[in-house]
């Protein structure tokens, strides 16, 4: 029988054979063309997935350099981050004072002055111009605002006080004034972001 199956294989079986290699012709042939649906298909999703990336524009707000060197003790001022508005104040002595002898335990949202600045720098606050109730932009930064009752933020829609630390006191915020990540560049300059 093995004689007789070795007659009836047809003239074009020798493709379908393996080599001396041990690879059939139709092997390599699906493995080339696999090949080249995978590199077709890369290239297709290159473009799309790069396209997602931020923009240049967007990774230009991503991060924002202050220069605090003219900010005097007992002053702020409001910046813009991220198409929000960030407030620096530089505290006096007596701010730091006020800040600190506050029960935190009466807190709504209890953190000590030395959690939202940092080591070296307790005289610099750096908070988010935001207010967490409903979004809208507390007043205080500006000379002759009105700073509320605790000598912080006051935002005026909706009645919410923030002390010198930017921590809620009174009024329907649920939480403190965000401290945005930031770093001391130099002394001079802060780096948000």
């Amino acid at each position: 029988m093995a004689e007789m199956s070795g007659a009836t294989t047809p003239a074009g079986a020798s493709e379908m054979t393996e080599g001396a290699d041990g690879i059939r012709r139709r092997d390599w042939i699906h493995v080339a063309a696999l090949s080249t649906a995978g590199v077709g298909g890369a290239s297709l999703l290159f473009p799309l997935v790069s396209q997602m990336a931020p923009s240049a524009d967007v990774l230009a707000q991503s991060t924002t350099e202050v220069d605090v060197s003219a900010i005097q003790p007992g002053q702020a001022i409001k910046v813009m981050f991220r198409k929000q508005p960030l407030f620096v104040r530089r505290l006096t002595a007596d701010e730091i004072k006020l800040a600190n002898e506050v029960d935190i335990s009466s807190l709504r949202d209890p953190q000590t002055l030395t959690e939202r600045t940092k080591e070296g720098h307790e005289d610099m606050l750096v908070t988010m111009g935001v207010c967490t109730h409903l979004g809208c932009v507390p007043l205080g930064a500006a000379e002759g605002e009105n700073k509320g009752e605790y000598g912080g933020y006051f935002c005026p829609c909706h009645g919410s006080h923030y002390d010198t630390a930017a921590r809620i006191r009174k009024g329907p915020a649920p939480l403190n004034l965000v401290v945005p990540e930031y770093s001391f560049k130099t002394d001079a300059v802060i780096r948000v972001g």
